[in-house]
C-alpha cells in the first residue's frame, strides 16, 4: 500500500484583508470568489505523485505546448465544504468523489490519484482556508478538485506530466432566487454524449459541448437544457449540468440509467434516501414523448434536477421546439421538496446521518 502524501503548508503571504472577505460573504454568488489558497501535488512518470502542497493561490505557468491547451486531458471534480451550528466543517460522501474522480482518469488515460491523497488534499486546503467556509443558511464553501496534462509536446498521446490542485470558492445558491422551480429547454440540436464517449467522465470537454445548447436554452427563456440520446433523439438523458428524476401518481420515482450520463453523487444519495422513505426507484429509459404524455395526462406529478453546485431544484415547465408543458402546478412538488430537505438536513448536520455520509474535518 503506498503511503499517503504529506502536504507542506507555505501561508499566503498577502491573504484578502478580512474586512473584504466580510463584505463579499455578505452578498455571495456562485463561482466568482476564491478563497486564499490552492493544494497542489506534481505526477510524473518516472517519480509518480509527489511535491504535495498548500500555498497561496495563484495563476500556473503553462508552456503554450502543455498538452492540456492541445488535446484536453483534464478532469474535475465538484464537492462542498459545510460549516454546522456547533461551528465544525464536514465534508459529504468525499470517499465518492474521490472514487468518480479516478473513474474519470481512467477513461481519459490519466494516472489515477490514491483516494487519500486526493481527500487530504481537500482537507490540507480546508485546514489552510477553515475562514472561508460560510455560516449562513444556504452558503457553503464549494471545492473544486482537478487534473490536467502539463508536457509540452505536441503529440497524440497521454501526456507524461500531470497537475492535480484542489481550489475553493464560497458560494450562495446556484440558481437565483433560490429553490424556485427551473424552467428547461429540451434541445432537438444538440447532443451531449453517446454510447462508447466521454458522457460518464466529468471532463471539460463534456461541458464545453454543452454550452451552445445551454445558450439556446437562454434564448428560449429557460434555465437549463436537458439532453435526449444521441441515436434516436428520443430518451432523456441528462441536463447540461445536473441529473434528472421524474415521479409519478402511484408515488414512485424513475430516473434515466448510467452509461451516458455522469454518475452524479447526489443522484446516488437521492435514489438511498427515497428507499430509506420507502419510495420505489427505478433506473430506465424514459422518453420524451413519454415525458409530454405523462405530464398532460397527469400521470407525471414532478420532475426536479440534481447536482452538487444546485442540491435538488424542481422542474416547472418544459419547452420544445413547438410547445411546452408543465408538471403538476408548475411548483415545487411534496416529494421533490421532502427529499431535497431530507438531504440538505444530512449535509448540514440537522438531520442524523443513517449511513455514515458526513465526514468531520479537523482544521
Amino acid at each position: 500500500m503506498t503511503t499517503p502524501l504529506s502536504f507542506t503548508t507555505t501561508q499566503n503571504p498577502a491573504p484578502m484583508p478580512e474586512a473584504d472577505r466580510q463584505a463579499a460573504f455578505g452578498n455571495l454568488g456562485f463561482g466568482t470568489l476564491f478563497s486564499d489558497h490552492m493544494a497542489v501535488i506534481h505526477w510524473t512518470v518516472e517519480k509518480g505523485w509527489h511535491d504535495a502542497t498548500v500555498s497561496a493561490r495563484k495563476p500556473f505557468e503553462l508552456d503554450p505546448a502543455s498538452s492540456v491547451l492541445h488535446y484536453a486531458q483534464e478532469i474535475f471534480e465538484g464537492m462542498k465544504a459545510y460549516r454546522g451550528k456547533d461551528g465544525t466543517i464536514t465534508l459529504f460522501r468525499p470517499e465518492e468523489n474521490a472514487r468518480r474522480f479516478n473513474e474519470s482518469a481512467r477513461r481519459m488515460a490519466m494516472p489515477e490519484i490514491p483516494e487519500a491523497d486526493f481527500i487530504n488534499a481537500v482537507e490540507a486546503l480546508l485546514a489552510a482556508d477553515a475562514k472561508w467556509v460560510p455560516e449562513a443558511d444556504g452558503a457553503s464553501l464549494y471545492l473544486r478538485p482537478f487534473m490536467f496534462a502539463n508536457e509540452a509536446f505536441l503529440g497524440v498521446r497521454p501526456s507524461k506530466e500531470f497537475i492535480f490542485c484542489v481550489i475553493a470558492s464560497p458560494v450562495g445558491p446556484y440558481f437565483k432566487g433560490g429553490a424556485k422551480p427551473v424552467s428547461i429547454w429540451a434541445t432537438q440540436s444538440f447532443t451531449r454524449a453517446a454510447i462508447g464517449g466521454t458522457g460518464a467522465a466529468k471532463c471539460g470537454g463534456n461541458y464545453a459541448a454543452s454550452l451552445q445548447a445551454q445558450a439556446e436554452a437562454a434564448q428560449n427563456g429557460c434555465d437549463q437544457v436537458v439532453f435526449l440520446d444521441a441515436k434516436e433523439h428520443n430518451w432523456i438523458e441528462e441536463l447540461g449540468g445536473m441529473n434528472v428524476f421524474f415521479v409519478f401518481e402511484d408515488g414512485s420515482i424513475s430516473t434515466p440509467p448510467l452509461g451516458t450520463i455522469l454518475p452524479g453523487i447526489t443522484r446516488k444519495s437521492l435514489i438511498q434516501l427515497a428507499k430509506d422513505a420507502g419510495i420505489t426507484v427505478t433506473e430506465r429509459p424514459y422518453s420524451f414523448e413519454t415525458w409530454k404524455a405523462d405530464a398532460a395526462s397527469g400521470k407525471l406529478k414532478e420532475a426536479f434536477a440534481c447536482g452538487t453546485a444546485a442540491v435538488v431544484a424542481g422542474i416547472g415547465q418544459v419547452k420544445y421546439e413547438g410547445g411546452s408543458f408543465t408538471m403538476g402546478d408548475g411548483q415545487t412538488g411534496p416529494v421533490t421538496t421532502k427529499l431535497r430537505e431530507t438531504l440538505v438536513g444530512i449535509q448540514r448536520g440537522s438531520i442524523a446521518d443513517p449511513h455514515g455520509w458526513i465526514r468531520s474535518v479537523s482544521v
